[in-house]
């Protein structure tokens, strides 16, 4: 009896560790902190910890510093905040570009490879961060690399020269507020949905914005509403877009467009065929590359009846609806 009780016992003891094994495995907040004062002093640490599939909301708070760090949001984590202490203090940088060699193969490293943050899980939420690629122009070279769904972005700076941000996966959702985002050719790119609102983007030189590769049957792409264009100094030609697929879809939308925005506005990346097939809309814009008096003629107006269809739950309802909150 009494070797039964102690087995017992012992069982009931490994059941209680066993539970209580990790001790981040609650909805508070984690500190992160590169000068030792957190409990981590990397974010890639402190994702580690997390557990899969959350139900509950979860901040990982990352205190002003420089994190150099090639960081994944893996596919298996959801709800997940990842808050810096101030954008301009909190920085997560890398330097992969395109053209690096590889060690195990020697070939390039290619595009899709030179991310800062990849995020592939779903509902995570990145605010008041910076998300750096710092490479020199020798290729593209991606800061943000997104593949999963319902993702916000809200007061980030999302800073590089050639493919700044790619949005890597079709049907998706992405949803950017009150960003910075800078760059020099297609540096916002790929065939997520994804909606801009009072961001600003600012072109290093002249080329080109955006390229989306929106699928055939997907209704919206880029939506840029209320934003501001920009440029650096000597920078006079810019288009707002050209298509990487046929089927491209962008808006720009009560946005100020800078004098360095070109009259035609699109280009149709040296294939006319790209006219038939790519949907680029504008409405209602303002400031001195606006005009639309030589816009090309496969790009469109949109009316005032159409342009108040085009909401954030209208726009992110694909196979199901999300509210942004």
């Amino acid at each position: 009896m009494k070797k039964l009780l102690t087995t017992l016992l012992v069982a009931a003891a490994c059941v209680m560790t066993a539970g209580a094994a990790n001790p981040y495995d609650n909805p508070d907040t984690i500190y992160v902190s590169r000068d030792g004062t957190g409990q981590f002093r990397t974010i890639s640490e402190a994702v580690e910890v997390c557990r899969a599939f959350m139900s509950y909301h979860k901040v990982i708070y990352v205190k002003n510093g420089v994190y150099k760090e090639k960081l994944i949001i893996p596919s298996w984590l959801t709800n997940i905040e990842i808050c810096g202490q101030s954008a301009d203090g909190t920085i997560i940088t890398y330097d992969d570009h395109a053209n690096i060699r590889r060690t195990e193969t020697g070939q390039p490293m290619g595009t899709f490879r030179t991310y800062t943050v990849k995020v592939e899980g779903c509902d995570i939420k990145f605010k008041n961060i910076t998300i750096e690629n710092n490479a020199a122009r020798l290729g593209q070279a991606v800061a943000l690399h997104t593949e999963g769904d319902r993702l916000v972005f809200t007061g980030c700076r999302l800073l590089g020269n050639q493919d700044t941000v790619y949005t890597g996966m079709g049907d998706t959702r992405l949803y950017f507020d009150n960003c910075y985002i800078e760059g020099t050719t297609d540096f916002i790119f790929g065939p997520s949905t994804a909606w801009f609102e009072n961001c600003e983007i600012h072109s290093k030189q002249n080329s080109y914005i955006t390229a989306a590769s929106t699928p055939e049957g997907t209704r919206y792409g880029y939506v840029f509403n209320r934003c501001r264009l920009t440029a650096a100094a000597g920078v006079d030609k810019v288009y707002l877009g050209r298509p990487w697929r046929p089927w491209a879809h962008t808006l720009f939308m009560n946005c100020e467009m800078g004098a360095h925005i070109v009259p035609a506005g699109w280009h149709n990346w040296g294939d006319t065929a790209n006219e038939k097939t790519a949907r680029y809309e504008e409405y209602n814009n303002s400031g001195a590359g606006a005009s639309t008096a030589q816009r090309v003629g496969w790009s469109r107006q949109l009316t005032k009846k159409e342009a108040a269809q085009v909401t954030t739950d209208n726009v992110f309802t694909i196979n199901d609806k999300w509210t942004v909150k």
